[in-house]
């Protein structure tokens, strides 16, 4: 930058903004909340301050949506921002990137290094996960009895399915010794094998309340649990290291209820249906019987009675193999007299046979000796062609073949050279020439 140059106040906030920018880290900063506005745009401005000092932030809608709580007025948090400028009015700000309550950051690193310790050790594989029973008679509560988890879990099971038996296993959800003490319930229902399931399970709250069920002895204990595992842990949007190691997970308390227990009510819908379709298959087979029966009931006779019908149907078929032989022979004299008519018109007349291939004998030597005489006469026309056309018939007539020494016939004076020894072909012999003279085609006509 030149000394002597005078700068704007945009440009100087701008230089001052990039100068920031480029020479400031991205860093996690600690401070209490004050000042809070959260503004129609879904952006978020407060100050962040400490005993001593404090600074403004802003954190944009697109960051704010990524987390789960809303800040409000005295809240400690850790937030990740970057320092900057706001040109406009020239105000240092830090640009929040994200943010956690205070102390979380330990937390969730604990967290994450616990998850995946265990995911290492194949203790959250699907394969490993049990299906539930289908129908079950009793179910092993692990919570606190003072906790309204319990309360919707036995709501929701006598709604649903109050024939069910609930044994509780208490112990605390939070707080210090919460941890061992599920782990040691866990253990205890395994040990009695009075159920058939467990719900372990406690109603939402910040990760603090809930971090006993990240504790590594109670992911242990229900991964060495005998009996199947549901986990019933805080919200919708809560996640603890036991929904990942029990054999199926569900959001709330209360589903984890409704998850074990069938609903009588559409069970009894069912059943209500079954009952109809098996009381009208009842009645439609009860229909074919009738008709059956009523079928049978007409085909059956009495002995004698059918006897006697067989006695008629043979009597019947008997009568009709008569009748068929007798015409069946009637037929057959009827055809050796028409074969016996027929006989003397089949005979060979062998006189007549004989004439006729003498006949055809006489006809067949005429129609040869025609065919060659004619074969002949196309002989001898073709050999008085080819006689004609018989160069040594042409040379016989005084004529002769004019060749150079090569071979070649001349049929142009124009062709020969002078002193060029020619061969002259005759009927009988050669004659070797030399050329003295060679008079082209249009001279000899002028002379002729």
């Amino acid at each position: 930058m030149v000394a002597d140059r005078v700068l704007s106040v945009s440009e100087l906030n701008r230089s001052v903004r990039l100068l920031l920018e480029q020479s400031l880290p991205l860093a996690w900063i600690s401070g209490e909340i004050s000042n809070l506005t959260i503004a129609a745009s879904g952006h978020w401005y407060f100050s962040l301050k400490d005993k001593t000092a404090q600074v403004r932030c802003v954190m944009f809608r697109g960051r704010t949506a990524a987390l789960d709580f809303r800040p409000s007025e005295g809240l400690q948090v850790e937030i990740r921002a970057t320092p900057g400028l706001y040109e406009p009015r020239g105000e240092f700000q830090l640009n929040v990137d994200f943010m956690r309550k205070a102390g979380l950051g330990a937390l969730f690193e604990q967290f994450e290094r616990l998850k995946a310790k265990l995911a290492a050790e194949g203790l959250f594989d699907a394969g490993r996960k049990r299906a539930l029973p289908e129908h079950v008679t009793r179910i092993g509560i692990v919570t606190s009895p003072a906790a309204a988890a319990l309360r919707d879990v036995l709501t929701t099971l006598r709604r649903r399915m109050p024939s069910i038996q609930v044994v509780l296993y208490p112990t605390l959800v939070q707080g210090e010794g919460a941890a061992a003490q599920i782990t040691r319930a866990i253990e205890i229902a395994n040990r009695r094998a009075e159920v058939e399931l467990l719900i372990v399970c406690r109603g939402g709250g910040s990760i603090e309340d809930l971090w006993a069920f990240n504790e590594e002895p109670v992911a242990r204990a229900i991964a060495a649990s005998l009996l199947p595992v549901v986990s019933g842990v805080g919200h919708e949007t809560d996640v603890t290291i036991t929904d990942f190691v029990a054999d199926r997970r569900a959001a709330t308390p209360t589903a984890a209820a409704e998850l074990v227990s069938p609903n009588r009510v559409e069970m009894s819908l069912h059943l209500q249906q079954l009952a109809r379709r098996l009381q009208r298959d009842i009645w439609r087979r009860l229909q074919s019987d009738e008709q059956r029966l009523d079928y049978l009931a007409r085909r059956l006779q009495h002995p004698g009675q059918k006897l006697q019908q067989q006695q008629q149907r043979l009597q019947q078929l008997q009568a009709r193999l008569q009748h068929a032989l007798a015409r069946r022979l009637e037929q057959a004299t009827w055809r050796v007299g028409m074969a016996g008519q027929r006989v003397p018109l089949l005979r060979p007349d062998i006189p007549q046979l004989q004439r006729q291939q003498a006949r055809l004998q006489q006809r067949m030597a005429a129609a040869a000796n025609r065919q060659l005489q004619l074969l002949e006469l196309r002989l001898r026309h073709a050999a008085a062609q080819l006689q004609q056309l018989n160069p040594v018939a042409v040379l016989e007539r005084g004529y002769s073949i004019v060749e150079t020494g090569k071979g070649k016939v001349l049929s142009d004076a124009s062709q020969a050279q002078l002193n060029q020894t020619l061969t002259l072909r005759l009927a009988r012999g050669r004659v070797f020439a030399a050329v003295n003279a060679i008079e082209p085609a249009g001279l000899l006509d002028q002379t002729e």
